[in-house]
């Protein structure tokens, strides 16, 4: 029952992450607002997964992982339910505070039971990898479902489904029986971390990484629309909107197939670091492709190469750490994801801000040279 807890937390997780990505071209319309405004709706939950990255740590140290993982699901569903009645921006930020708590809760709880109850904890770069398989799902599923229900029912009633489906798992997450919750994110052990290189460099691979996916995640959509949008000037707006929505989908499911191939991978955690140096480098040419391409036809195959090239990043990284700290992983996940929140912050919403001016498809440029510094950063990471 525990492992059902964990992957359904990691499922949750993609859910929130996927959402504004997934219903952001109704919902910029139905708050009035631009692609600024929009990325600065990114930035609020993104800083609130933040900071709540190092709160929930410390009550989970506290409280263990049965309390945490029951307020992530609530507290998601919650969240979701009041945005899908949300009509005015103050309001909608109070969601992205709310969402943020829950993604966390959710976040921490799947992430640090994840290396512990798959492959008998014995292989924690493999075992993250497949755990976060099912944060794939939860973000493919979420632009399906979205794109599906958009042309049949309505905005409301929509954003609602999802806010039920999150809080299905809070059932298993009341019953199972959980680990000892061994090492919770302590702050003064986390201010000591950051003086060793190997957390710090860690903390600025996460960084990157979380500047690219989150990104993508937030920004694909509507660039899939802008693209389709300038192919067909006489179009149904309806069918170019759910067409946009399901290239999130398949970012999602190549991200999905892309780390049940590296969970299969017995020395991942060895070489994990050259893997991935190596796939930041065909990255940047892919988000290159985007930021030129001129046909609209070539957009499901770029997104389809970007979540398979980005599928290993973040979980390999996280078995790297793990692999290197597993007595205290508990702070060092703490510290490090709270530096790939920062990234969330800043590179979306100075997306949003070069769009304003030009397109989102030029505004992508600001992606490649992040995929550069990643891959230098990530193979120091495999030296140290």
């Amino acid at each position: 029952m525990v492992n059902i807890v964990a992957l359904s937390c990691v499922f949750g997780l993609g859910m929130c992450f996927s959402l504004f990505g997934s219903i952001g071209v109704k919902l910029m319309p139905r708050l009035a607002i631009d692609r600024g405004r929009f990325g600065t709706l990114i930035s609020y939950y993104m800083f609130t997964c933040l900071i709540l990255s190092l709160i929930i740590g410390v009550i989970t140290d506290k409280v263990g992982y049965k309390p945490v993982a029951i307020f992530g699901f609530s507290a998601a569903s919650l969240s979701i339910f009041l945005l899908a009645r949300s009509q005015k921006y103050g309001s909608t930020v109070l969601c992205c505070f709310l969402l943020g708590s829950g993604a966390m809760a959710l976040n921490t709880a799947g992430n640090t039971l994840i290396p512990v109850v798959l492959f008998g904890g014995k292989n924690p770069a493999a075992a993250s990898n497949l755990g976060n398989v099912f944060f794939g799902l939860g973000l493919f599923l979420t632009p399906l479902i979205v794109s599906f229900l958009f042309r049949k029912t309505t905005y409301q009633k929509t954003v609602s489904l999802l806010g039920f489906l999150i809080l299905i798992p809070v059932a298993p997450a009341i019953m199972a029986v959980y680990p000892k919750a061994a090492a919770g994110f302590i702050l003064r052990e986390a201010v000591s971390l950051l003086a060793q290189p190997v957390v710090l460099v860690g903390a600025i691979v996460l960084l990157l990484y979380s500047s690219i996916e989150t990104s993508f995640c937030n920004w694909l959509t509507p660039y899939a629309k802008e693209m389709f949008s300038r192919a067909r000037s006489n179009y149904d707006e309806g069918a170019v909107d759910a067409k946009a929505q399901r290239m999130l989908s398949f970012f999602a499911i190549a991200m999905m197939a892309g780390r049940l191939i590296t969970s299969q991978v017995p020395s991942i955690t060895q070489y994990g670091s050259r893997i991935i140096g190596g796939v930041m480098l065909v990255s940047a040419a892919i988000i290159f492709g985007m930021a030129v391409a001129k046909k609209a036809s070539y957009v499901p195959v770029l997104a389809t190469l970007a979540g398979l090239m980005l599928a290993p990043c973040f979980p390999t990284t996280v078995g790297i750490l793990y692999s290197k700290h597993p007595a205290n992983f508990g702070s060092v996940f703490g510290v490090v994801f709270a530096g790939a929140m920062l990234g969330g912050v800043v590179v979306p919403k100075a997306i949003g801000n070069l769009a304003k001016g030009a397109t989102i498809q030029k505004s992508l440029r600001l992606l490649i040279p992040i995929c550069l510094l990643m891959a230098g950063f990530v193979l120091v990471l495999g030296i140290l």
